[in-house]
Order: C-alpha cells, then structure tokens, then sequence
C-alpha cells in the first residue's frame, strides 16, 4: 500500500477538476494504488456536490442541450491494447493507453548511463509526461527542479535523502528541492514524471548538460 499521497489541497483541486490535464492524469493514477486517497476523493466528491445543491440554478440555454444530446450519439472512445508484458498489465489503464504497448515498445533517450526516459503525450502543452527508467541500484544526478515535479513509483522503487518510495507512492517536489534519487539494488525502478519545467542537475559533473534540458509537453 502506498505511503505516500498527494496533499489534501492537491486532492481537492483534482476532485474539483481544476488541476491541468497531466497533474490530474498523474494524481488519478495515484488513486490507483491507493484506497485511502480514493476514500478522501469520495469525501471531497461528497462535501463539493452538498455545495453545489446550495447554489442558485441557472438556466441551460438549448445549444448546450443539443451539444450534449449529440454527444450521446458519438462514436465509442478508442481502445487501446492489452500490453503481453506482465509488468505493464498491472499498470492502470490510463497509462496503458498512453503507452500503446509494453516497455520494450516505447522509444527510450539515453539521459545517463542508469536514466532513460520516455515521454508519452496527453495534449497538455504546458507539462512533460514521461516515464522514467533507472537501473537497480542506479542514481539519477543530484538536482533542483526550475518548477514543479510529480513522481508516482510504477515498479521498483527508489530513495533519496528524505526516505525510501515504492510502487503506489506519490512526491511533489518544489522548485527549490534538490534530490538525488537512487533506485534499490534488487530491481530496475520505473516512475512516471510530470513536470512544468527541466531538470537543473547541480553536480559539477553534469552541469554541463543543463542547457540541453528542454521541456517536452504536448
């Protein structure tokens, strides 16, 4: 079970469906692995639809009915297919159809001898996607975030200064936190990231690769 969650605030702007496409993506995956934050989104849920009964009713014109009623006659959305590898299978749903296949399938870069990354598209255009691979026992350069960052643990799991994450666990890191995440000894980590700006690596010996850090949204 997951010990790591998103905050109470990060929840609510989830539930009130306020968060961007690729937070809110990341943070229903969360929910997932996690019956306690799906409990307290059921909460939220509850407390946002006794708010909205206390509200005046406004009138709906008839071109938003007939665009709902057309909607109704849409074609089913599109299927996505079932990954072979067993790994993926346990992934949710909304990754697997991102993904459109198993790991070996993706197109991985080469970041450092222990990093990959893979980035996948949710048509968000101001946040990157991606999955991140680290080897057993591999560490990704110490570094800051120039904005946001979320992580959710699909497989494996890593540590860092601050304690040990495995599968289900969910971070938010600040732009001023600066981490270097290790992935265990026994097994290869996999984590899903979503970011609003690059990666600043701070070690002398890999700062040189800061300028070519770039955003990939979309």
């Amino acid at each position: 079970m997951a010990k790591f969650h998103p905050s109470v605030d990060l929840l609510t702007e989830y539930v009130a469906g306020i968060l961007p496409l690729a937070q809110s993506a990341c943070i229903s995956a969360h929910l997932n692995y996690c019956p306690q934050c799906q409990q307290q989104s059921a909460r939220l849920q509850d407390l946002g639809a006794v708010l909205f009964d206390s509200l005046t009713p406004v009138p709906v014109g008839d071109a938003l009915l007939n665009t709902v009623l057309a909607r109704l006659d849409e074609e089913p959305p599109l299927s996505y297919r079932r990954a072979q590898d067993p790994a993926v299978g346990r992934l949710p749903a909304l990754l697997q159809r991102l993904m459109k296949g198993d790991f070996s399938e993706l197109s991985w870069n080469k970041i450092t001898s222990s990093l990959r990354i893979s980035y996948l598209k949710t048509g968000d255009p101001g946040y990157e996607f991606a999955l991140y691979h680290i080897k057993a026992g591999g560490k990704i350069p110490e570094h800051t975030h120039r904005g946001s960052e979320m992580t959710l643990v699909l497989q494996g799991g890593f540590s860092d200064a601050a304690g040990s994450y495995h599968e289900g666990d969910f971070l938010f890191r600040e732009a001023s936190d600066t981490h270097a995440p290790t992935a265990l000894q026994s097994e290869d980590c996999i984590c899903l990231a979503v970011l609003d700006a690059p990666l600043r690596f701070t070690s002398w010996k890999y700062r040189w690769m800061n300028p070519f850090l770039q955003l990939r949204a979309g």
